[in-house]
């Protein structure tokens, strides 16, 4: 298993590869990457040590904010990966950053790997 362990939680296969290429292009074979496109796979991974994550905010089965509130709590970095805007975001979500669909493979790549490189939460 990897120590960089990457969330994915997107509903739509293009954009997931999208996103995966991303990631991979930046880390290679170093990172886990961990794609899901519902809130329950969602909830499952987020229970597990991870890096980082980017979650697209309307998945199968509804919303992600309870992901992002859990990943909060614990410390894990984050980022919405949406076509949402942000005032859609509960108020206390909304300091987490957020890249708008379309993205750039570039945003997403500098979000990763900042969060990867930041010290892990006591």
């Amino acid at each position: 298993m990897s120590d960089i362990r990457i969330l994915i939680v997107e509903d739509d296969p293009f954009i997931a590869m999208d996103i995966e290429s991303a990631v991979a292009e930046q880390f290679g074979a170093a990172a886990e990457l961990i794609v899901v496109d519902s809130v329950t796979q969602a909830q499952r991974a987020a229970a597990a040590e991870l890096s980082c994550a980017l979650l697209d905010i309307d998945v199968v089965g509804g919303k992600t904010f309870e992901v992002a509130e859990r990943l909060l709590q614990r410390g894990t970095p984050f980022a919405f990966v949406s076509g949402s805007t942000p005032s859609d975001v509960p108020e206390p979500l909304r300091k987490v950053r957020f890249l708008r669909k379309p993205f750039s493979t570039r945003e997403i790549a500098s979000f990763v790997s900042t969060a990867v490189a930041r010290p892990a939460a006591p």
